[in-house]
């Protein structure tokens, strides 16, 4: 993500969510508990500017998306956006269906690790967007559900079918989109879902910790592996290695690489500078 932006004022203001800044780490939570935090057009607008807003600040090393109260996310909200779609024609309803899927991407592109805490509900939306983070930590009493055949809809919505059997496997994957049935903790972690499973309650600050680990570790390293990851996912052999020996050559002449270097030499913990 260019550092570089136009003449369009950042913003501190945003109506969908809460946004906390400290110590590298973004905290993104949605903000909606009284509706299991279902997304509106105005929430994954939001989301898409944030992500792209926060793409530019080298200050944030980590980011934490999380959901207030009862769940993590229930998806979109059937009364704000089923029913205001069934009034749209074919124009309107592709640049809805464009916009979700600028979320996921915003999110697979930011150039610093997004971890979903997941607790309780992660449904439709909900599931896609823990899906397209890097990391889901998530509490046992969480649940996943792609929800998108059971009303009436493709089940690879904004991205879930590249996605999910990437992460899963193509028969897990087929599975889930196609029953849309909901998958409890235990079974999430068994085929890979869940990153890191917590106790009662322990998502939140898993999540928290992990970011912290993450936001003092090798920013430029971490975002170029995230990019590598995303990038070589349909690449063949030749081309995934050549874009790793780039990549490589560009890293070691970093700073980040003559401060590891000079840290074990001297038999000190490096102090990375994120570049």
């Amino acid at each position: 993500m260019s550092p570089f932006t136009g003449s369009a004022a950042r913003t501190s203001d945003w109506r969908h969510l809460r946004v906390d800044l400290a110590d590298g780490v973004a905290t993104v939570t949605l903000a909606r508990p009284e509706k299991l935090n279902a997304l509106t057009f105005g929430a994954y607008a939001d989301l898409r500017d944030l992500l792209a807003e926060l793409s530019h600040e080298r200050s944030v090393r980590a980011l934490v998306l999380a959901g207030e109260g009862r769940g993590f996310c229930s998806g979109g909200d059937v009364d704000e956006i089923i029913g205001a779609t069934l009034a749209m024609d074919t124009a309107q309803l592709l640049d809805f269906n464009r916009m979700t899927g600028q979320v996921v991407r915003a999110v697979r592109e930011c150039p610093f690790p997004v971890i979903a805490a997941v607790h309780g509900v992660a449904a439709g939306a909900g599931a896609v967007l823990a899906l397209a983070a890097d990391f889901r930590v998530a509490d046992p009493s969480t649940r996943f559900a792609f929800l998108f055949t059971r009303v009436g809809l493709s089940g690879g919505d904004m991205g879930a079918a590249y996605l999910l059997p990437r992460v899963v496997g193509l028969g897990h994957a087929t599975r889930l989109l196609m029953l849309g049935e909901p998958v409890r903790a235990p079974e999430a972690e068994r085929i890979g879902l869940i990153s890191e499973l917590t106790e009662d309650g322990g998502a939140d600050e898993a999540a928290a910790r992990l970011a912290r680990r993450l936001a003092e570790g090798p920013a430029l390293a971490y975002a170029q592996t995230k990019a590598l990851l995303t990038a070589e996912l349909d690449m063949p052999l030749a081309a995934s290695v050549e874009l790793d020996a780039s990549t490589q050559a560009l890293l070691m002449n970093g700073e980040d690489y003559r401060e590891f270097h000079a840290a074990f030499t001297e038999k000190r913990q490096p102090k990375w500078q994120g570049r």
